[in-house]
């Protein structure tokens, strides 16, 4: 019986790579680096392939599984995003797509907070001062690099799913005194109550009734839900000019969900106190004399949320899990329904 062919875009941790070496039915075709993958490889190589495990920036579209060819079953994407993969494409050759939503959890939580202590503490500015070596000529004043505090703040989420849920669970150990939380469905209860703490939380924990209402009584806002024609620029200048002045906005989701001109223009004319951003528009082609990183309060990181040892090993295991899953006709750890 031959064997099925599949495609690994990158060299991913070694459990990964020996977990799907394990499986005697299947030939691998490696692409021998954690860099990038060739396109032109890769569609070369995709021919009569059975299943391909790629990530965020190998684009899976109508020209890649055209060039697989009927043997494709099953993409695997080693990433919580599936913008770089074309559904339709997909669904109308019935191939299957699994993806690693819930590896990241625990690590863009954190990154959350680290953002918004960044944001509120001008951690990035302050940094800076330091490394220009301005701090011999900055003596002590009452409200030097001062900023507002997350204990006592209320704190807003745009999506409320796994991530959010797991953010606010830190949140609440720092003494924030409320959470607001916005869903596709405003001012009902979210679908998933995935840590116990809608119900049994010691702050209040309120669906707000529309986005006016989040952005005006937030303190803080996490930005943390998909990217959908109806998201694209959800937080543009009507949005931003209606959170506080001591506001501070954090992007872990998608960039095109924030406009990026209108964040500038918030940030210089100081309708928001800071931000912190994972990600943004247009990533990752982001020169050094892009108008966001000249905003001192606002801090850039390169899409860095999952950047734990633990979580990056935990995505490879469970993609090659997926893909393996697809090829046998088994149920996934986690696929996405097209």
């Amino acid at each position: 019986m031959a064997k099925q062919k599949v495609v690994v875009t990158r060299k991913f941790a070694e459990s990964a790579h020996k977990l799907l070496s394990q499986e005697p039915d299947i030939e691998t075709i490696q692409w021998e680096s954690d860099r990038p993958c060739d396109r032109a490889w890769l569609l070369e190589n995709a021919k009569n392939a059975s299943g391909i495990i790629l990530t965020l920036s190998d684009k899976c579209d109508e020209e890649l599984v055209s060039a697989a060819g009927p043997s494709l079953k099953v993409i695997a994407s080693v990433s919580v995003g599936t913008d770089h993969v074309s559904r339709d494409a997909l669904k109308k050759r019935s191939i299957r797509l699994g993806y690693t939503p819930n590896c990241l959890t625990d690590a863009v939580a954190d990154l959350s907070i680290m953002l918004t202590l960044m944001a509120q503490r001008r951690a990035g500015e302050a940094m800076q001062a330091v490394l220009k070596g301005d701090w011999p000529n900055m003596p002590w004043t009452p409200f030097l690099m001062t900023g507002p505090q997350i204990t006592g703040s209320t704190v807003g989420f745009l999506g409320f799913g796994r991530i959010a849920q797991a953010t606010l669970k830190r949140f609440i150990s720092f003494g924030i005194k409320r959470a607001l939380y916005l869903t596709s469905t405003p001012g009902k209860p979210s679908k998933a109550d995935y840590y116990g703490m809608v119900k049994e939380s010691p702050i209040p924990i309120e669906s707000a009734q529309g986005w006016e209402q989040l952005a005006s009584e937030s303190d803080v806002i996490i930005v943390g839900c998909n990217l959908t024609p109806d998201t694209k620029h959800l937080v543009g200048t009507e949005f931003l000019f209606k959170m506080k002045k001591t506001g501070v906005l954090v992007n872990i989701a998608r960039g095109p969900v924030v406009d990026t001109a209108a964040l500038v223009k918030a940030l210089e004319e100081e309708e928001i106190f800071g931000a912190g951003l994972d990600v943004i528009e247009n990533e990752p082609n982001i020169e050094k004399d892009h108008p966001i990183l000249r905003q001192p309060r606002c801090v850039v990181l390169p899409h860095v949320g999952s950047a734990t040892i633990e979580t990056r090993v935990q995505m490879a295991e469970e993609s090659v899990k997926n893909l393996i899953a697809g090829l046998k006709g088994d149920v996934m750890v986690n696929e996405v329904e097209l």
